[in-house]
């Protein structure tokens, strides 16, 4: 069974940058689509960005130019470069296998991102 563990949320003020980390168990991790997903407190889950096994990515329009998502195949890890945010990037910040455009596997724990204003 594939785990996910995700890292590097934290405080910071508006305009600031984080860098979170997903780690992934399982042999079949280069060959999937990868997205990272958020929910913010009384909101549904949302998916904000993903990532193909070529390296393709595409971004929900609330992060574009701002988000940047990365994978390292060799460490079965996958990244969010988040820069220039906002305090409504404030969120539990989730990743996941993306298949037809739907989470597959269970979620892990999540990393909290909170901006401040």
């Amino acid at each position: 069974q594939v785990q996910l563990v995700e890292s590097g949320g934290g405080l910071v003020q508006s305009g600031g940058s984080l860098r979170l980390s997903c780690a992934a168990s399982g042999s079949y991790f280069r060959i999937n689509i990868w997205g990272w997903y958020r929910q913010a407190p009384g909101k549904q889950r949302e998916l904000v960005a993903t990532i193909t096994s070529g390296s393709s990515t595409n971004y929900a329009d609330s992060v574009k130019g701002r988000f940047t998502i990365s994978r390292d195949n060799a460490k079965n890890t996958v990244y969010l470069q988040m820069d220039s945010l906002k305090p409504e990037d404030t969120a539990v910040y989730y990743c996941n296998q993306v298949v037809a455009n739907r989470p597959y596997l269970a979620w892990g724990q999540g990393t909290q991102v909170t901006v401040s204003s």
